[in-house]
């Protein structure tokens, strides 16, 4: 077990708080706490389990902002809920399990992908950038719902197995799937990224993987990061929510191609 030293904690609080409202905005926050953990000697696996536990925590700041718009999306709960679980519990397994080098080399072209298809589906919205529609019943027909139950199941599972940047995976989906308010689209990713990283945590702990002092200097940045970050994208508009989210995605799609070069 590694001791917490003082420059440790500051750095966990800053990078925790900061990938608490990147994860509230669009996804990608353990981009942030996994390379401060590593930074400080942390084994990748342990330091992989640590963040996403800390960061499962921390969400309950991100229910805390997005409290008036749960009752918006609730509907859908039933719908993608079972198969974020399943996919979750299966990408954990595969982390402790598997072998991560095909995996990791298809990661970079994943939130790539879903960046731009994030991008064009808020292109031909555009007519709801700026409003606050209905969408609590996208008009999407079956296909399109079986094609973003499938997508959130993989999701689901690279979600268990890395997580960074299932939350612009997530929104990607939603958006084919025909909803068109970023606000209700955000707090719909919030719920089911955090049952992603709830049920790998889980069977982190079970397995061993938790640096506790880390994990709980981690959580306190995390819940404040997650509170700040959906209480205040929710005071700009959706044209600059999804302009932020867009910077976001290509920045994640960068690193990942650096990082698994």
């Amino acid at each position: 077990m590694l001791r917490v030293t003082l420059v440790e904690i500051s750095s966990l609080l800053a990078a925790s708080c900061a990938a608490g409202a990147i994860n509230a905005v669009a996804g990608g926050g353990t981009l942030v706490t996994f390379p401060v953990l590593i930074l400080f000697g942390m084994n990748p696996v342990v330091a992989n389990a640590t963040s996403t536990l800390s960061l499962v925590v921390g969400t309950a700041g991100s229910f805390y902002g997005f409290r008036d718009r749960l009752k918006e999306v609730r509907s859908w709960f039933a719908t993608f809920i079972p198969v974020s679980l399943l996919g979750g519990w299966l990408g954990s397994i595969l982390l402790t399990h598997g072998s991560e080098a095909v995996f990791s080399k298809l990661v970079p072209y994943l939130v790539l992908f879903a960046t731009v298809l994030f991008m064009l589906q808020g292109v031909l919205t555009r007519k709801a950038s700026d409003t606050c529609g209905d969408d609590r019943k996208p008009p999407s027909g079956k296909f399109h719902l079986i094609m973003a139950l499938f997508f959130q199941f993989l999701i689901s599972i690279y979600g268990g197995y890395f997580g960074a940047g299932i939350g612009i995976l997530m929104l990607a989906s939603l958006g084919f799937m025909g909803f068109s308010d970023i606000h209700r689209m955000n707090t719909l990713k919030t719920v089911l990224g955090s049952l992603i990283n709830l049920i790998a945590a889980i069977w982190f702990t079970l397995s061993g993987l938790i640096d506790w002092p880390h994990m709980g200097v981690m959580t306190l940045g995390a819940v404040t990061g997650y509170y700040l970050g959906s209480t205040y994208s929710q005071r700009l508009s959706q044209k600059m929510v999804r302009d932020i989210i867009l910077v976001i995605g290509l920045v994640i799609t960068a690193v990942m191609f650096w990082k698994f070069r």
